[in-house]
């Protein structure tokens, strides 16, 4: 999350705060141990997109945590509509934020939060030209059982987040000690090789990304040939095309993968169109 501008609102544990007021107890677990969930999704005139499959998302990593019983979706729902009344934003990139609260008390209530900020500041300059830069990092990731989850303990992610800023790139690719190809620091990631789309399965290790299930999903109506499959450096290697996705840049073509020019982007342009389509209709 970037630094809160002076007087920015933000919804905390039920109501609107601004500026210095929007602060987290030391005590609670999320800021003391990183012990939090978080989802990110993209806000279009005012409408969260696929806000349903995102609170689902929460509400299952919540259980399978332990986390206390986060606020109900109709009252995080309420609390981001009175949010971006309060910001003027029609057009945003929304943050839900809980964590397993403060411990000691019975029961233990999960600490919430949501902030919001203007869309325009958050996409990629891939995005916007159709074209991203990626990079493959030279960390290998091991992210374990937990990457199936969208926690706030985040450093592995920022670090490569990091190391694509600094190439000038818009977003990094993780590999494993074996030299397969995960995710994105911020995003799942396809190719195009071979007659058919490729995208890595749900080992447990990465994130079952909203966007991801949407172009699976389109694939399946266009009859485009997809299928969930390790993504090794000889694939990558002679990939046709490569695409991101997630829930704010959506789908994105990517123009060069490690410097190298990508041949093609036609798949993932068509999905990035059909990707637009859908968020316009809500």
């Amino acid at each position: 999350m970037r630094e809160p501008a002076p007087g920015r609102a933000l919804w905390v544990n039920g109501r609107i705060v601004r500026g210095a007021e929007a602060t987290l107890s030391l005590f609670d677990r999320g800021a003391r141990d990183g012990e939090g969930l978080f989802e990110t999704l993209r806000v279009h005139d005012g409408r969260p997109h696929q806000w349903t499959r995102h609170l689902e998302r929460l509400v299952v990593s919540a259980g399978e945590l332990g986390f206390p019983v986060p606020p109900p979706p109709a009252r995080l729902l309420a609390g981001l509509e009175e949010l971006l009344a309060a910001e003027g934003l029609g057009e945003a990139v929304a943050r839900i934020t809980v964590t397993r609260g403060v411990p000691g008390g019975r029961p233990t209530r999960a600490g919430a939060w949501i902030d919001v900020e203007p869309l325009e500041g958050r996409l990629w300059p891939g995005t916007r030209s159709g074209g991203a830069r990626l990079m493959c990092s030279r960390r290998p990731f091991e992210p374990g059982r937990l990457g199936r989850h969208k926690t706030t303990s985040r450093l592995a992610y920022s670090l490569a987040r990091e190391e694509a800023r600094a190439a000038r790139a818009d977003e990094a690719l993780l590999v494993d000690g074996s030299g397969t190809v995960l995710e994105g620091a911020t995003s799942n990631v396809f190719v195009v090789a071979d007659g058919r789309v490729v995208t890595p399965p749900l080992d447990g290790r990465i994130l079952p990304g909203i966007t991801r299930q949407d172009v699976l999903e389109a694939c399946t109506r266009e009859r485009i040939l997809a299928t969930e499959a390790a993504i090794d450096r000889p694939l990558l290697a002679r990939a046709e095309e490569v695409f991101v996705t997630n829930a704010v840049q959506g789908v994105v073509p990517a123009a060069v993968l490690d410097g190298r020019p990508l041949p093609g982007r036609a798949i993932g342009t068509g999905l990035r169109e059909i990707w637009k389509t859908e968020l316009r209709a809500g």
